[in-house]
């Protein structure tokens, strides 16, 4: 360590410190993360904006799948009784459409098939939900029980904008088509 000036020894170390914590940008408002480059020994500053718009239509297809997967819980467990078992409601009821319209609305929107028209009228059909079943016991949603329908409703609105992401059958199709 005699051998080396003082300054590279700190630049070492300021670099391999970088690579795990992340720091304040050159304008202080926005925090970079820094990736160790093993072959420089520098550290090379990615600020997280980048980080996250390089990702973010992935997430979208991870966030469309989970909630497909969860929506669909909900269509089999009011028409089949599976996996919590609702008592069946009657044909053509208002319950047997909604459950209806979740399984089939669910199943084509877990592969990410007409996922702007699906994930609409989900969209419509939870709003629809809410101020028929749980509006009317309350203004609160905390209150009324409300809230995972506000939540898909909303939810749904938003993947009817963004569309099924780069993970679905929607994206093949516009890839095979040109």
């Amino acid at each position: 360590m005699a051998g080396l000036p003082q300054s590279s020894i700190a630049d070492d170390c300021d670099a391999r410190a970088r690579t795990l914590y992340p720091r304040r940008g050159a304008n202080k408002s926005r925090i970079t993360l820094v990736q160790f480059d093993q072959s420089s020994a520098r550290g090379s500053a990615r600020p997280l904006p980048q980080i996250a718009a390089r990702y973010a239509p992935y997430v979208l297809s991870i966030v469309r799948i989970v909630v497909a997967l969860l929506f669909l819980e909900h269509g089999t467990s009011r028409l089949f009784g599976f996996p919590s078992p609702l008592p069946t409601p009657e044909f053509l009821s208002l319950y047997w459409f909604a459950g209806a319209i979740e399984l089939v609305g669910g199943a084509l929107l877990l592969p990410g098939l007409f996922t702007r028209p699906i994930a609409f009228i989900l969209s419509g059909e939870m709003a629809f939900a809410y101020f028929m079943s749980h509006a009317p016991h309350g203004f609160f949603p905390i209150i009324n029980r409300g809230d995972p329908a506000i939540l898909y409703c909303f939810i749904f609105l938003y993947i009817a904008f963004a569309g099924a992401g780069p993970w679905s059958l929607d994206a093949l199709m516009r890839r095979q088509q040109g």
